[in-house]
């Protein structure tokens, strides 16, 4: 695998640190600024939803910009959020500063994506795409806490400027060993749009909502439900969080390994165990030891499916990727909110702290219809000879097919 995809890999670090360790740090802050913890959760669901905007605002802007250029850029945005929400004076500079940093997140992995999958041969694509991905998961074995722990001893403060150094390190890692690479000529915003045309775009994106959207229904609430239901001591949640950390950096690297073999029988058997799994946790969370089990084989079969996934929507959208790319990135932060929010819907019913994991394995199997269902829609296409919307070969793949 290329250098190029450690750079990517570090601001992915950086991204997904500052990302989750909020989470851990909300107390702190709130006592800080005399919010409330509610309130401080609206620096979790600020960051959330500048991701879904800002994946196709900040892959519009940078159409016209060299991908290893906007990466650079992003990153110096990235930086300056996190920086800004270190020193904020007051609660909604540091929200300001919250936005500001994940404007960044969807469209450095959904260009990092287009990048990482340039740089190998078409049948390792799918490995450097986890590859880059590996640093999101890794930020949640080591950033996540290690940053949850500076903040508690040296003040929630001194994390977010270690983390915006985080940031300098990673455009530092672009700028030296990504390659340039020009955007593609003849390819305008139009030509990225269209790709939203093609079904199996679509249908990969929904894909994403819900079968992230599982893991994330029962993740959100595993403080309460590992205290209150398995018997775990509060201090206890964050080393089964790195678990669960420790799950997705394996079940990142499975996926990616073999969606580069074999995408669909992939997604059907990461999509389907994660469903089985989810609706065991139910029963499982009564025990100590099952309940840690089922928490890493979650982290595991959720993110094996962000690698096939995120090629899918490059293998269809490949006449103009980039934005299809960040989008579904975004789409991985809807599927957060809306199971986070069903999650606690069930929970207010009083259907107790296990009830969420039911949400998950329902969006879970749900996932597994779409998949079963795009499947079919591409049997048929190739049957009939039928070429479907935004499956035309880019400029690049055509220069390439006449230079071989």
């Amino acid at each position: 695998m290329p250098l190029a995809l450690l750079a990517l890999a570090i601001g992915a670090f950086g991204i997904g640190t500052t990302e989750f360790v909020i989470m851990g740090l909300l107390p702190e802050v709130a006592s800080d600024y005399g919010v409330s913890i509610p309130t401080a959760g609206y620096l979790v669901t600020g960051y959330a939803l500048g991701v879904m905007l800002g994946a196709p605002l900040m892959t519009v802007l940078g159409t016209r910009v060299p991908r290893k250029r906007m990466l650079m850029l992003l990153m110096g945005l990235f930086i300056v959020g996190n920086l800004l929400s270190a020193v904020a004076p007051a609660f909604s500079v540091m929200l300001i500063g919250r936005v500001v940093a994940s404007l960044a997140h969807g469209a450095f992995f959904g260009i990092g994506s287009v990048v990482a999958a340039g740089l190998v041969a078409p049948h390792k694509k799918a490995g450097a795409i986890a590859m880059m991905f590996t640093g999101l998961t890794v930020a949640n074995v080591v950033g996540v806490p290690l940053g949850t722990l500076i903040g508690q001893t040296a003040g929630w403060r001194v994390t977010f400027a270690v983390v915006a150094a985080l940031g300098v390190v990673g455009l530092a890692g672009v700028a030296k060993l990504v390659p340039d690479m020009p955007r593609a000529e003849g390819v305008r915003l139009r030509d990225e749009m269209a790709a939203f045309k093609n079904v199996q775009v679509l249908l990969a994106m929904a894909m994403t909502v819900l079968g992230f959207g599982g893991v994330f229904a029962a993740i959100t609430y595993i403080a309460p439900m590992m205290t209150h239901v398995a018997g775990f001591a509060d201090g206890s949640v964050t080393w089964l969080l790195v678990l669960f950390g420790l799950g997705m950096v394996g079940g990142n690297l499975v996926g990616g390994r073999f969606a580069d073999r074999a995408l669909m029988p992939m997604l059907y058997i990461s999509l389907g165990a994660l469903s089985v799994v989810l609706a065991l946790f139910t029963l499982t969370a009564h025990d100590k030891i099952a309940s840690a089990v089922t928490v890493v084989l979650i982290g595991a079969l959720g993110f094996a499916t962000v690698p096939p996934l995120q090629k899918r929507v490059l293998d269809h959208a490949h006449g103009a990727p980039t934005l299809a790319s960040a989008v579904n990135i975004g789409a991985f932060n809807l599927g957060n909110a809306l199971s986070a929010w069903l999650g606690g819907v069930v929970i207010a019913a009083g259907f107790g702290y296990t009830a969420p994991n039911w949400v998950g394995a329902v969006l879970a199997a749900a996932a597994l219809v779409l998949a079963v269902l795009s499947a079919a829609l591409e049997r048929r296409g190739s049957a009939s000879g039928t070429v479907v919307a935004g499956s035309v070969p880019s400029t690049e793949q055509r220069a390439a097919a006449v230079h071989h």
